[in-house]
């Protein structure tokens, strides 16, 4: 299993901010410097600018619960995550209240990661935070895709959707972003809060239509309010990718090789039920052991994005050790076979694993315990299943995010 960790774990170094983030640092400005983000990196993001920026230095940047670190000059704020709170609507509001004070001078960095969608919440004057934290709740057990969810989120904030950035004016502004997100959109990473929107009231309506939620009547009445449409143009706004899934992806398959497997990268960008995600994973491993195709054995399958659950049961676990629940089941002890599912920012879902690892005999192990797979997966319990079997993956915070990492072993 060490060959599966030290991919998880390559994926995951390659995406550190200490690491991805000085040689994107720009210039310092004439004027002063400030900083602000969100998102479950910020505060390590923070420290990394501290530790290469020279002249003065000061912001606040908003980051999960249990995700920050020492910092110097730069504030670092807790909110929660992935349902809003009353910190982060503060923390947003300062930020707010410091772009009042910038000038054509000053640069404005904005440091923006995965959660920050959640973590930078400031819902716009007519909507509550209360109808917002429901409204968040709802989209996140419906199993809407994450850039569903943003779409809404953008139509009812102060913030997001680009808004931000318009509030920096006449400061210069340059955004450093690690992605969690398929395909790397920086109008879908943290909701874009410093990019144009391309999403519209009209879509954010669909969403909610889509999955038959029934928003409150302020929520209703903003979505069909013109006034309330996001930017769609910016002009004084830089952007820039510093860590992707794919770079993570690419240095996990780096591992793999070196000790002998053959990479079959399926992407950065699969989205879907976890569930039926692992029907389709598991139907490669058995084309790759009956056929050798698309590689031969020994492989690795390895693949990103962003996995969801539709909660129906009672039980606990995030989208990837549902994952890995539901591939065990999907293979059916097949032999020469071992995975890991993981949230490579170290939470799955609101758990303490990062996700959890199979065997060839994680099935049989479960059932000399007297544990039904197929009834923890009913119950959405990857949690208990794999904390009974001891598979759980625990590392803590990572301090980044992009996204899940999965891999597959085939012997």
């Amino acid at each position: 299993m060490s060959i599966l960790r030290r991919m998880f774990e390559a994926a995951v170094e390659t995406a550190k901010p200490s690491l991805c983030l000085p040689p994107a640092l720009p210039a310092p400005p004439p004027g002063r410097t400030l900083v602000i983000g969100a998102g479950k990196a910020a505060a390590a993001m923070a420290r990394s600018v501290e530790d290469n920026w020279t002249g003065p230095l000061s912001g606040l940047v908003v980051t999960r619960y249990g995700h920050s670190v020492p910092t110097r000059r730069i504030e670092v704020a807790e909110a929660a995550h992935p349902v809003p709170d009353a910190a982060g609507a503060a923390a947003a509001a300062r930020m707010i209240e410091m772009l009042g004070t910038v000038g054509p001078d000053d640069l404005v960095l904005c440091l923006i990661s995965g959660g920050g969608s959640a973590l930078l919440a400031c819902p716009a004057p007519d909507i509550t935070l209360t109808e917002k934290q429901s409204l968040t709740g709802a989209l996140l057990r419906s199993g809407a895709a994450i850039g569903e969810i943003n779409c809404v989120r953008k139509h009812l904030s102060a913030v997001k959707g680009g808004r931000l950035a318009a509030l920096a004016a006449p400061a210069r502004l340059v955004t450093l972003a690690i992605s969690d997100v398929p395909g790397d959109d920086p109008s879908v990473i943290a909701s874009g809060p410093t990019v144009p929107d391309p999403t519209t009231l009209d879509e954010a309506r669909g969403v909610l239509a889509k999955y038959g939620i029934t928003p409150s009547p302020a929520i209703a009445a903003r979505l069909i309010d013109p006034a309330a449409e996001t930017p769609k143009t910016l002009s004084q706004a830089e952007y820039h990718l510093i860590a992707t899934p794919q770079r993570s992806l690419e240095a996990a398959a780096l591992v793999a090789a070196r000790a002998g497997f053959m990479p079959l990268l399926l992407g950065d960008a699969l989205e879907g039920e976890a569930r039926e995600m692992a029907k389709v994973m598991a139907g490669i491993v058995r084309s790759i052991r009956a056929h050798q195709q698309p590689v031969p054995m020994p492989a690795v399958i390895l693949s990103g994005g962003e996995a969801t659950v539709t909660i129906r049961g009672i039980g606990k676990g995030g989208p990837n050790a549902e994952f890995a629940l539901a591939l065990a089941l999907a293979l059916k002890d097949t032999q020469g076979v071992d995975a890991i599912a993981c949230d490579t920012d170290g939470i799955d879902g609101t758990e303490d694993n990062a996700g959890a690892l199979i065997t060839p005999d994680t099935l049989e192990r479960a059932r000399s315990r007297g544990l039904h797979a197929e009834d923890y997966l009913r119950e959405n319990d990857s949690y208990g299943f794999f904390n009974a079997l001891g598979d759980l993956v625990k590392i803590g915070p990572t301090l980044t995010n992009v996204n899940d990492f999965r891999a597959i072993l085939v012997r």
